[in-house]
């Protein structure tokens, strides 16, 4: 059974979202494992600070179907998708990881990119799957936040409650 890794981030009604994003995940999903939630500006636009954190859990859904669970979930609670990469969101759910898979496909890309290029994605994964590794560079998560260049992306631990 794969173990799935979704990020979850908001900065619009960011508490309010992150636990109806949680909450709907595991309506969805059983055994999710959280890490702690972050804070940190945007990257590649101005607006207000997110919250970011990391989800796990195992599932016999195919890869296809967690995706378009995921879609729905923010479809729910107001994500519009509108082409703009870099904006402010009420949830954001990428999947980062089905088990060791690797596709690339349009509109789905496993392992997800950011997971090497962005502090508040690569942090809260090695929190809770540190040992395990990236499955292209073969390295485990744990070292790779700590080669990241975390004076480049500042984030911090924010006391979260559920």
């Amino acid at each position: 059974m794969p173990r799935v890794y979704i990020s979850i981030g908001s900065n619009i009604g960011r508490v309010a979202n992150i636990r109806a994003g949680v909450a709907a995940l595991r309506g969805c999903f059983a055994g999710l494992a959280c890490s702690s939630v972050y804070e940190s500006p945007p990257v590649g636009f101005t607006g207000d600070d997110f919250y970011n954190l990391v989800v796990g859990f195992d599932t016999m859904q195919d890869v296809y179907h967690v995706n378009a669970q995921l879609h729905g979930i923010e479809r729910d609670h107001g994500r519009v998708r509108n082409g703009q990469r870099f904006n402010s969101r009420t949830l954001d759910l990428d999947l980062l990881l089905y088990g060791d898979a690797i596709i690339h496909e349009p509109g789905l890309t496993l392992p997800r990119d950011e997971i090497l290029r962005y502090a508040f994605v690569l942090c809260p994964l090695a929190e809770i799957a540190g040992d395990e590794k990236h499955p292209l560079t073969g390295i485990s998560y744990a070292a790779l936040w700590h080669q990241f260049e975390k004076h480049t992306q500042p984030l911090w631990a924010v006391d979260f409650e559920w």
